[in-house]
């Protein structure tokens, strides 16, 4: 029966006419319409000229002597005022990203993107990051505020005690059947940044964020990445 107080559909096998091995059992189905906040006027928090003052001082942190920062911040002011102008009047326009070769000691190909366009990344995450932030699980630590590799260090050793409560069954485990084997998954998805489906991600992104002007300012950023991607496929393909 349907409870008119809530949303679950009561079921109670005694009532069933197959109900042949005389055992009474009750089942609740609930459904749950899960409301997905989502998040408006955002744009201005943005283009704000505290938050790009901020942006500025994140994507300067541990480049200050780099030639092209000391050029931004001959006319500091100005150069931020200006980009403040272009995301207020929507003339914003990222530019072409600087492509070269990272040894470390692994090759990656990085493509670069110019400071001010970087400035307004940092933009972008400041007002957006503390609203996806608090949807990951606990255990995720990549790029994230306080959880760093220690942090995940900490958590790897929680759990392989735990699973071993606390080194016992390791050491007993050849006399005890029963004991619980635990495993760790280790794995990287190749070139996940340069294949990620950019229309996919912003679906995801357009759950939660409703204003147009973030989700166009989030394309453009998008599309410069995917300009430069198609520009290296075409390279590739020319080369073989």
């Amino acid at each position: 029966m349907l409870n008119e107080n809530d949303d679950r559909l009561n079921l109670n096998g005694n009532n069933w006419n197959d109900n042949r091995n005389n055992h009474a059992f009750g089942m609740a189905l609930a459904y749950k319409t899960i409301k997905m906040q989502s998040y408006n006027n955002l744009y201005n928090k943005i283009i704000s000229f505290e938050n790009l003052i901020l942006a500025w001082k994140k994507a300067r942190k541990g480049k200050t002597k780099k030639n092209y920062i000391i050029e931004f911040e001959r006319d500091l002011f100005c150069n931020l005022l200006a980009l403040h102008y272009e995301l207020k009047y929507l003339s914003y326009r990222p530019k072409a990203l600087v492509t070269f070769i990272l040894r470390d000691p692994k090759t990656r190909k990085i493509s670069k993107s110019e400071f001010r366009d970087r400035i307004v990344h940092h933009a972008i995450v400041n007002i957006l990051e503390p609203i996806f932030d608090k949807t990951f699980i606990h255990d995720s630590c990549a790029n994230r505020i306080g959880k760093g590799n220690l942090f995940a260090i900490q958590r790897f050793y929680k759990y392989l005690r735990k699973v071993s409560r606390n080194r016992l069954i390791a050491k007993n485990k050849f006399r005890d059947n029963n004991y619980v084997s635990g495993y760790c998954l280790k794995a990287d998805i190749k070139h996940y940044f340069q294949e990620v489906n950019h229309n996919i991600l912003m679906n995801l992104i357009s759950r939660k964020i409703r204003d147009k002007k973030v989700l166009n300012l989030i394309e453009k950023v998008n599309a410069n990445f995917g300009m430069q991607r198609e520009r290296e496929r075409e390279s590739n393909f020319c080369i073989g």
